[in-house]
This record gives structure tokens, sequence and C-alpha cells, in this order.
């Protein structure tokens, strides 16, 4: 399959001209009905508008344009996100977009890339992640999932869990034991796999907040041709590190803590807290908790600017992030009080606002993309050189 064309050279836009040709872009074409969704939309909700992006050639900012991607700078890329996330965009099938493309632009083959990638561009193939399992979620390289070879095709037994909108999705990348003489992390591989096939079983799995978002997925006598291989065999924990390192910075955003605190407040002029001076008082610690936490997140931002690195001090943000907005989000419920245990819209003052949900939703923050014990035992031994 050929890739897209590109048409226009967004680098070469100031930044401002590029922040007023997305905000635009988003402002006009975002569906109105899927604005700041409180759950993960569906793939038949949220077709027309990938659709949209990908026929607009914004679908993947940060792919190469050779590869149909809009090649963004670091900057362009942030610019990208922010406008995004202010329009309140819906989320889309974006695994293949944000993890798979990028791992095989990377480390896949010139046959994976010519045919993969443009069946993620045009909506053909929809990607889950088969990371995590019962008893391999933040210690991953525990994973029991197994591969083993038949001739040309792999044979895939075993179980992923916690895989978002698996029921959607055509495909997965996974991470599965193909040697189990050597240790953990040098006996994984990174495979990709057709999900329509007997063999895989997906069963949805209903959140706190009573949403259908996250699943399990039983692979039995699965079989996957070997050159659905990524890296080399055994190679796949090298290739997982780098996707994990980039779920953390996004994770570390303080997007979800502003939202929080843009309910937080209009809660407590709808509610009469305002004259509450010990209330005003805690929401003032909080604000500036947020934006503690946006000028962390800025510093890391402008290194991406200025395309550097980053190190394990990443886990500092990521903490960061996800402990505010949690904090954020229990102080709306106290403040509620009886108000605060009850799912769905309550009015206020003739407006309606979600109170509950918001506080459901931030429980899995901490825990996702490596939760906050792991985060700090990271800190403690590769920063603070203390003994593991």
């Amino acid at each position: 399959m050929d890739f897209p064309t590109p048409t226009q050279d967004w680098n070469a836009m100031t930044d401002e001209e590029f922040r007023r040709r997305a905000a635009d872009l988003f402002g006009t074409h975002v569906p109105r009905h899927l604005c700041h969704l409180n759950r993960r939309p569906r793939w038949a909700e949220v077709k027309d508008w990938y659709m949209t992006m990908s026929s607009h050639g914004w679908l993947v900012p940060g792919w190469p344009v050779e590869y149909g991607g809009m090649g963004l700078s670091p900057a362009k890329f942030l610019i990208y996100v922010e406008e995004l996330e202010r329009s309140g965009a819906p989320r889309v099938m974006d695994q293949g977009l944000m993890n798979l493309g990028p791992v095989l632009i990377a480390r896949g083959s010139e046959a994976q890339r010519r045919k993969y990638l443009p069946r993620i561009l045009s909506g053909e193939h929809l990607w889950c992640q088969g990371y995590s399992e019962p008893n391999a979620g933040s210690d991953l390289a525990s994973l029991r999932t197994e591969a083993h070879l038949e001739g040309d095709e792999f044979v895939v037994n075993g179980q992923k869990i916690w895989t978002s909108v698996a029921f959607d999705a055509t495909h997965m990348f996974a991470l599965v034991r193909t040697d189990k003489t050597v240790k953990k992390q040098a006996g994984i591989s990174f495979l990709m796999i057709d999900m329509n096939q007997p063999g895989v079983t997906v069963r949805p799995i209903r959140n706190i907040a009573g949403h259908e978002e996250l699943c399990e997925v039983f692979l039995d006598n699965v079989r996957t041709p070997r050159d659905c291989l990524v890296g080399g065999l055994n190679e796949g924990w090298q290739v997982a590190k780098a996707l994990l390192g980039f779920e953390r910075i996004w994770s570390g955003s303080p997007r979800q803590s502003i939202l929080a605190l843009l309910r937080l407040e209009r809660f407590a002029k709808l509610s009469g807290k305002m004259d509450d001076a010990g209330f005003v008082d805690r929401l003032t610690q909080i604000k500036m908790d947020v934006l503690d936490s946006a000028s962390a997140y800025d510093r890391f931002a402008q290194i991406m600017r200025t395309g550097g690195s980053f190190g394990f001090e990443v886990s500092v943000l990521k903490i960061w992030a996800t402990e505010t907005c949690q904090r954020v989000t229990e102080l709306m419920v106290e403040a509620a009080g009886e108000a605060g245990t009850l799912t769905g819209d309550v009015d206020l003052g003739g407006e309606a606002i979600d109170i509950l949900y918001p506080f459901l939703e931030c429980r899995a923050f901490t825990i996702y993309g490596g939760s906050s014990q792991v985060q700090r035992n990271i800190l403690a031994k590769s920063v603070l050189n203390l003994p593991a």
C-alpha cells in the first residue's frame, strides 16, 4: 500500500501560525456531541472523526512525512496535543497511532511498515495493546503468555487483561514469552496478532464508573506468522521500554488536573461553597498544586521542544500529575456531601454537574503506565541510588 503524499510543510510555519491552524481545524471538525465525554467512545461513534483527521493528514502528528505523518517538530507536536485537548476531542482507537506505528517505524522491517502503517491510517486495522496479565501488571516482566514456533508460525497461549477497547480491535500487539530458560526480561518477544481468528476470546470488564472500556483477552492456540515478530526474537523487552517511557510523559500532562480544577471551581460557584472561607483556603492550595504540576510538565515539554531526551526523572512527573488530579476530585466529592455519592448529573442551581465520575475516573491514573509505587521504586534506585 502507498503512503499519502503530504501537502504542507507544517514545520515551516511559526508556532503561533501553526497553533491557529490547529485550533481552527479542531474547532471546525470535532463533532460537538462528542466533546468532553465522560467515557471512552466506541469505534462506531468516532470512526467519522478518525477518518476526517486522516483525510486532512492530521491523524499522526509524530510520524515521519514519508510514512504518511505530519513530521512535526517537538514544539509543533506539543502545540498539536494542547489544541486537540483544548477542543475536547474524543479519544479514538489510538494504540496503532501512538504506540505500534512508532515501534514499526523505529524497529520494524520495511515490509512491515509498508503493510501495516497505511492500514492504520485508513482505519482498516484497529489495534489494542496486549501487555498486562493477571499477576503481571506493574511487574510486566513476569508475564506468562507463551509463544512457540511451529514451522513459519508462532502459536500463542495465555491471557491478557486491562486491554483497552479490545472489543473493537481487529489486531493486538503483544508481549509474549518465547524463552523460559533465561532471566525473565530476556525471554520476551513482541508479536502482532490478528484477533479475527478462532481461539481469541474478548470479555469486557465493567469499571468502577459503570463503563465497559477495559477487557480481558484469552488466547487459545492462536496463530500468527513469523513475519509478525517485531525486532528480533527475545528482544521484546527493549521494544516495550521505549513505549512505556513515552506513555509516562503524556500521563504526566496536567490536562486532567486542570479539567478537574475547572469542574471543582464550577461546582463551588453553583453550590455556594465560595462563601465558605475554609473551603476557599483549601481550593487555593489545590489550585497552587495544579499550577506547580503544570510548571513541572512545562519544563519537560521544553526539553522536548529542543530535541532533548528524558531519564528516570520522568517518573516524578507521572506521580506528581496523577496524584494531584486525585486530590482535586477528592476535594469536590468531600465538599459535595451527600451529592458526592450520586452517579450521573446532579442539579445545582439549575445546572447539571457530574460530581462523582471525575473522582472514579482518576483512580486509574496512578496505576496505568506504571503504578505510583513502581515509579517511586524507580526513583529510589535509579536517581537516589538507594539499595534495591
